[in-house]
């Protein structure tokens, strides 16, 4: 009977371990399948603000690309703008200079030519002045290579060493960007 009791709580407590274990099984499979709900709704969350910067970063380099031929496009008509507002500047010299030459065709004296010349050259220096740009000065000056341009070089000690004492042809100058070098003359002291 002892025998009998023991193998009846040996079956009772097989079969109590067998539900533990199917009940801890039950419950472990529970646990896994709402860690796989948790990492779904995870996954779909991070791949909806995947999908969101992922447009936001294809607006952004849509809208750049927009800026840049935006913009382009502005700097084009600013120098279009700009060209023919100078040309129209230069135009009026042009016709003067058109009116100085039929006055020669005619009967004219030296001095009117010249003065017509004089009044041309005025106005065009004028127009220059306008648009910000000046003459450099040199005669007088020390030789800078970053303004003048040294073509011809003379021994004379009457001069200060490197002093420009001629200029062959004008230089000139806008906010401190050199258009055109100054061609100068320069006197050194040789020994």
């Amino acid at each position: 009977m002892k025998e009998e009791k023991k193998e009846l709580n040996n079956d009772n407590t097989n079969d109590g371990n067998k539900e533990n274990l199917e009940q801890e099984d039950q419950n472990e499979k529970q646990r896994e399948e709402q860690e796989v709900e948790v990492l779904k709704k995870q996954l779909s969350e991070m791949t909806q603000k995947s999908e969101e910067y992922l447009d936001i970063l294809q607006r952004t380099v849509a809208e750049f690309d927009n800026y840049k031929k935006r913009t382009q496009r502005e700097k084009e008509s600013i120098r279009k703008e700009t060209v023919c507002d100078v040309v129209a500047d230069f135009i009026k010299v042009a016709d003067n200079l058109e009116r100085a030459l039929e006055s020669t065709e005619k009967d004219c004296d030296y001095k009117t030519v010249r003065e017509g010349i004089e009044l041309v050259y005025k106005q065009f220096n004028e127009i220059l002045n306008n648009l910000g740009v000046e003459e450099i000065k040199c005669i007088g000056e020390k030789f800078d290579p970053n303004l003048h341009n040294a073509v011809m070089h003379v021994n004379d000690k009457n001069y200060n060493e490197s002093e420009v004492i001629e200029e062959l042809q004008r230089g000139y100058i806008m906010e401190n960007r050199v258009i055109r070098h100054s061609v100068v003359k320069v006197a050194n002291w040789y020994i």
